[in-house]
């Protein structure tokens, strides 16, 4: 099994290329989805979300709201690191554990998805790391774009609270640049595609 660790700053547009990936035929473990289910009403990290930043960060339907959440941990790094002291040791355990269930099912090709693969450590258990990176600029605009209610010195505290683009650079293996169109990203992806699947046929 050909395990990839994909990553790359927020609006880098790494679940484009995700999606591109899935559509190969990749198993794709997406930390993100995994950090939702771990703080889904009266789970263990919904508990302790909702002791220490209180009630009013949930919605009507008891859910946390990921808004108000990211709004509070984004401003304050102390907030962020109490935040991530839970909640990474728990993805982390769910990505390991999918990990071994798809190596069982002898899986060819496994891509985890995780914003943070650098930062706790995930890069010791994959094959390789793959960045996706995009102009600053464009990044600005992908994530005010995409969300309306920030305004600009709130996205860049968003963008400058990861680590920058040029130390992911530093881990990579191979890098996708995201900067241009949808065409482009997927001309790189069809390339690196072609060659791990040539290198999966020879490790048979």
């Amino acid at each position: 099994m050909f395990v990839v660790g994909l990553t790359g700053g927020i609006a880098s547009g790494k679940s484009t290329v995700s999606l591109l990936l899935k559509d190969k035929g990749a198993v794709i473990i997406d930390a993100d989805e995994i950090a939702r289910q771990i703080m889904q009403p009266d789970k263990p990290a919904w508990f302790k979300v909702i002791n220490h930043f209180g009630h009013e960060i949930l919605n009507e339907e008891e859910y946390i709201d990921r808004k108000k959440l990211a709004d509070i941990v984004f401003s304050d790094k102390r907030q962020l690191e109490f935040l991530n002291s839970f909640t990474h040791p728990e993805i982390i355990n769910e990505i390991k554990s999918q990990l071994e269930y798809y190596k069982s099912l002898q899986k060819e090709v496994v891509i985890i998805d995780a914003a943070l693969l650098l930062e706790v450590g995930l890069d010791a258990i994959v094959d390789e790391v793959w960045v996706v990176t995009v102009d600053e600029k464009v990044q600005l605009e992908r994530l005010m774009n995409r969300d309306k209610n920030l305004n600009k010195e709130q996205a860049m505290s968003r963008i400058r609270s990861q680590m920058p683009q040029e130390e992911k650079i530093k881990y990579a293996d191979r890098v996708i640049d995201n900067s241009g169109s949808i065409e482009d990203t997927k001309v790189q992806v069809d390339s690196i595609w072609r060659e791990i699947s040539r290198q999966c046929q020879k490790n048979l």
